[in-house]
């Protein structure tokens, strides 16, 4: 499902004054970080420190400075400070918070002959994508688009059973650390990661370019599309959603309670697994503790698609969360 990938450089053998001197983002924020080593609070630890000499940054300058590029006196910009924020907090993360869901991943069955293999490949543009038999819960490897294109590019007979192409990826748990999952793939020189659930169940997947989407920011190429609204107001406290809308997302734009579920899902389709305790078929109408109505109006066999969210009486008149 990877659409581009970017070798990570190894800095390890790299001293302090070569990351200093080099300029640009990552300079900048050494000169930082060292700077708060030098008159740190040896109580407090440094990634409190950090974060306190941000904020105190931020509210020295405003937040009218420009998005791109330094700034003006050669001090970190806002892009560079919201980098090293995403980079103090990206310990705290686990496989599940930055996997791409099950319900977005885009996978090829092993059954498929080779012409069809090639088509996946044409029409969603990602350089790699697993391998399932039968279910997507069972993932046997994965293959790599330059491994087909070998044999496109000659003109050669590809092998009867393609299968054997494939390369292995990495199966992680879905409690592993994002920062030991980059360690895994550096290690390994593998760029795909298949997360498990807790009964070995196909959960997600990651690649190198959502790990690092993590602490630059999102990063678009020539085969993204102009993003879609996931949620869109119909009228008469009616809302029009993808099942992939993050339930943070619906809080904001619709209503807070509507992300309140114990059960740990992160997307609108999730919560309606969890209301019908299976996957609801197209017109099921399910009940949301809070009044909400959630009607499924797209499914198939193993996921909804499209949801539609029927506000409570009392609030069916009321203007949208802003």
């Amino acid at each position: 499902m990877e659409k581009k990938s970017r070798a990570m450089p190894d800095s390890s053998n790299s001293p302090a004054g070569d990351a200093e001197s080099s300029g640009g983002p990552f300079g900048m924020l050494g000169l930082a970080i060292k700077k708060v080593i030098g008159v740190g609070d040896g109580d407090r630890s440094l990634r409190a420190q950090l974060e306190e000499a941000i904020d105190e940054h931020e509210g020295e300058n405003g937040h009218d400075e420009a998005v791109e590029g330094a700034s003006p006196n050669g001090d970190l910009s806002p892009v560079e400070r919201q980098m090293l924020r995403n980079l103090l907090h990206f310990s705290e993360h686990d496989a599940d918070d930055v996997a791409v869901p099950r319900g977005e991943i885009v996978a090829v069955d092993a059954a498929l002959g080779w012409d069809e293999l090639v088509a996946q490949f044409y029409e969603h543009g990602h350089s790699r994508m697993p391998v399932y038999r039968e279910t997507l819960d069972n993932v046997i490897g994965m293959i790599h688009i330059k491994d087909v294109f070998a044999f496109l590019a000659k003109g050669k007979t590809p092998p009867r059973d393609w299968t054997v192409l494939m390369r292995q990826p990495l199966y992680v748990p879905q409690a592993r650390g994002a920062l030991d999952v980059l360690a895994d793939m550096r290690s390994r020189r593998v760029h795909l990661a298949i997360v498990l659930d807790e009964f070995s169940g196909t959960d997600g997947i990651i690649t190198i370019e959502d790990l690092v989407e993590e602490i630059v920011g999102e990063i678009e190429d020539e085969h993204d599309e102009t993003p879609e609204a996931l949620i869109v107001p119909i009228g008469e406290g009616m809302w029009d959603c993808d099942a992939r809308a993050e339930l943070d997302d619906v809080a904001q734009l619709v209503d807070p309670r509507l992300a309140e579920v114990e059960e740990a899902v992160d997307t609108l389709g999730g919560l309606a697994f969890v209301l019908a305790e299976a996957v609801p078929q197209v017109g099921a109408r399910l009940d949301h503790p809070s009044g909400w109505r959630i009607e499924v109006t797209a499914a198939d066999e193993t996921h909804v698609t499209r949801l539609r969210l029927h506000a409570p009486e009392t609030v069916a008149d009321a203007d949208p969360v802003q």
